[in-house]
């Protein structure tokens, strides 16, 4: 199981995908994060955290049509993977477990 290891980022970034399910391309995950969570969010981290879950086999991506508001350049679509699934269901019993164990404090 320690192979689903996720940074804090990287749970927020699959989550936002799985969220946005089917529109989850790099603007709309930006957006997601801020919408939700109030946090601004960097191109390059976004970047960068989405090649290393594509990496880790959480994430596959594909790209859409071209359009001429982008300059010919298509969007990248990503998808949550089942192996991306399973990497957040771990994270949330993991973190579950860890606050069930806490004991009732002031």
């Amino acid at each position: 199981m320690s192979s689903y290891r996720l940074g804090e980022f990287e749970e927020v970034v699959l989550l936002a995908v799985g969220i946005l399910y089917d529109n989850a391309y790099g603007v709309s995950i930006k957006e997601e994060i801020k919408s939700r969570l109030d946090r601004k969010v960097s191109v390059g981290a976004l970047q960068s955290a989405l090649r290393r879950l594509e990496k880790k086999g959480y994430l596959s991506s594909k790209q859409g049509e071209t359009t001429s508001k982008r300059g010919g350049r298509p969007k990248l679509y990503f998808t949550l993977t089942a192996a991306g699934k399973s990497a957040l269901d771990y994270s949330r019993q993991t973190r579950n477990s860890m606050w069930d164990a806490m004991p009732n404090i002031s």
